[in-house]
């Protein structure tokens, strides 16, 4: 019986002397041993309880959410429990468990998806509960230096008002292997990766505005307007590729350019009816990428974008897809 919840079920697999494997109601997970306890008290009190007549069973304090112990750190973590076998000398790892763990109040509502090579090997949804944890599927040890991507998106099943957060985790052959040789030292079972810590409120939308550029920046030997009114497929947001000369201008006014600029275009590919374009930011510290799908997401138009590695722009780059009313 599970402590937390009082759920019933049965322990599938010994895992070592602080965890074991435990499936209940059909999903198979992990707990602590000190979280689970044998039924006994429970069938003796709920036996006991139908004996009485016309009396009221006593009710046990119901435990509050807020007082829930939890094992980690708050947010939503993705979970590795790393699967060993006897290959004759040594005990060598064959498989990697994956798992979510929700370590927050409130159910989550999650996608996930595993692709290697571009193709889904595995996809499941559904809501996960407060500090509960599930177990999604195994990945071959060996297919791991593949270094597969596990898509993850989140969203708040509570608050309408906070952002659904999504990524991508991919684990190099090499911190695989640091990961597994910590927990041999530790003899933790497992590694984790936080995905998020908390949800955000979303944004409420800028109204758009005219493209017009601020008189200042018009005296800074800009690109002329001729040059930037036909729709681009590649829009490069490098501030050499709008300015000859941004001597003088700050920081803030060279995003607010890049940023107009980027809506500008949107206007002009929604005009054209594009269906994709790829907007050009770099890597740099990340700020003008964080900016660019704010706006991204902010546009009724676009269906989706993807910021993905490719042999032309690495990770400085993001594919945009429109989608239109007929």
């Amino acid at each position: 019986m599970l402590n937390r919840t009082g759920e019933e079920g049965h322990v599938t697999e010994y895992i070592n002397n602080k965890m074991v494997s435990v499936e209940v109601g059909g999903v198979e997970f992990p707990v602590h041993i000190e979280d689970i306890d044998h039924p006994y008290l429970k069938w003796f009190t709920d036996k006991n309880a139908k004996k009485k007549k016309q009396t009221a069973p006593e009710q046990l304090p119901t435990e509050r959410i807020a007082d829930r112990k939890q094992r980690m750190a708050k947010g939503v973590y993705l979970s590795f429990l790393p699967v060993f076998k006897n290959d004759g000398m040594e005990e060598v790892v064959d498989a990697l468990k994956v798992y979510l763990l929700n370590e927050m109040p409130q159910p989550v509502k999650f996608a996930y998806d595993i692709k290697a090579g571009g193709k889904s090997e595995f996809r499941h949804e559904g809501v996960l509960h407060a500090f509960g944890n599930m177990y999604l599927h195994s990945v071959a040890y060996g297919d791991m230096n593949d270094q597969p991507r596990f898509n993850w998106q989140l969203a708040d099943t509570v608050n309408e008002n906070m952002e659904v957060a999504e990524g991508v985790l991919r684990i190099r052959p090499a911190k695989l292997f640091e990961h597994i040789s910590q927990l041999m030292v530790s003899g933790e079972p497992t590694f984790s990766y936080l995905l998020i810590e908390d949800f955000q409120v979303k944004k409420k939308p800028e109204p758009k505005e005219k493209f017009v550029l601020p008189l200042k920046l018009q005296q800074k030997n800009l690109v002329t307007s001729s040059n930037i009114e036909a729709p681009k497929y590649e829009l490069d947001l490098h501030i050499e590729a709008l300015l000859d000369n941004s001597r003088g201008l700050s920081n803030a006014e060279i995003v607010q350019l890049q940023l107009d600029t980027l809506r500008h275009y949107l206007q002009l590919a929604m005009v054209h009816r594009q269906e994709r374009m790829i907007v050009i930011h770099g890597l740099g510290k990340g700020r003008l990428k964080e900016e660019v799908h704010v706006i991204l997401k902010q546009t009724p138009e676009v269906s989706r974008y993807k910021n993905e590695w490719s042999a032309r722009y690495g990770f400085g780059a993001t594919e945009v897809f429109f989608r239109y009313q007929k």
